[in-house]
């Protein structure tokens, strides 16, 4: 195999003193030290080691990934020792495989018909400052302490006034059980009635089986649709059967109190159905510890 200064005509000495002359700088030198590798490969490469030796140096001062001044923002320029060769490529930073590693739970987190912004909810971001929060955050914490032992904790039927963040505060949650592997669905109700009557023909039972089977359920908004005897029976009726008799853990969020839900259970199109309306919330209680949320508009 040909030499490389006999392949581009490039002076020994010339690269010899190159490379003698960058390791003027002595924490350039401890870092091609750290290659193991002789001299007479090294000085071969100069240009290259000083440059993946800059992006080096950019990594040791790096606070943040925003602030990354690689060529690649969030990759270094690596050099890899081949025998008698060097070769470079361009290797995720810890502090980009951080960031992949938390945004890949989201992938455990599906919405219907809600914001996606609901993924970035987090506990750090809940108003502190309200008391109402604070026995929520308590159970929530209960919650995964349970749920980690394998248990079934119930989950919550949340109601409040309109704009007091049950929404997001149970979307924390489910974004930390998705950072430790539990799948979950977050459905705003009356969107997802108005979906499964035109999917008769199409992907009906695939929505319901999912639904009901998908480890951490929250049924939004609950009570702000229109109530039929078909949404209470066919629908809710199933979903919250299926899921008491197995056990997993469902929430709800509603601007409605469990007895005023009743309430509007029981009135549809065919009448007024106490009997049916009681038996899905008595499902409901089975599930659910219920809770109050009642706090100032934070959407102001």
């Amino acid at each position: 195999m040909k030499k490389i200064t006999d392949m581009y005509g490039v002076d020994e000495t010339e690269l010899t003193h190159a490379f003698q002359d960058a390791c003027a700088n002595q924490d350039f030198k401890k870092f091609v030290a750290s290659l193991n590798t002789p001299e007479d490969v090294l000085k071969n490469y100069t240009s290259s080691l000083e440059d993946a030796f800059e992006e080096f140096e950019h990594c040791a001062n790096c606070k943040e990934l925003s602030t990354c001044k690689n060529h690649l923002q969030g990759y270094r320029y690596t050099p890899i020792v081949e025998g008698k060769c060097i070769t470079f490529s361009y290797d995720a930073c810890p502090k980009m495989n951080q960031k992949i590693k938390e945004e890949a739970y989201k992938e455990n987190l599906s919405l219907f018909e809600m914001s996606e912004d609901i993924k970035e909810a987090s506990f750090k971001n809940i108003y502190k400052d309200d008391k109402a929060r604070v026995p929520i955050i308590k159970y929530f914490k209960e919650f995964m302490e349970q749920y980690s032992k394998g248990e079934k904790p119930k989950g919550l039927y949340l109601n409040g006034s309109f704009g007091s963040g049950k929404t997001y505060i149970i979307a924390s949650l489910f974004n930390e059980m998705a950072k430790k592997g539990t799948r979950s669905i977050m459905i705003y109700y009356p969107e997802f009635l108005r979906s499964l009557k035109s999917s008769f023909q199409t992907d009906y039972e695939e929505k319901m089986e999912q639904t009901k089977k998908i480890p951490l359920l929250l049924l939004d908004d609950i009570g702000a649709e229109n109530v039929t005897p078909w949404a209470r029976d066919e629908v809710l009726g199933i979903i919250v059967q299926y899921r008491m008799e197995n056990h997993l853990p469902t929430f709800f969020t509603s601007n409605l109190t469990l007895e005023e839900l009743e309430k509007a259970l029981a009135i549809t199109t065919s009448g007024v159905e106490k009997v049916k309306s009681r038996r899905i919330i008595e499902r409901i209680k089975q599930l659910t510890i219920p809770m109050e949320l009642i706090s100032k508009n934070r959407r102001d």
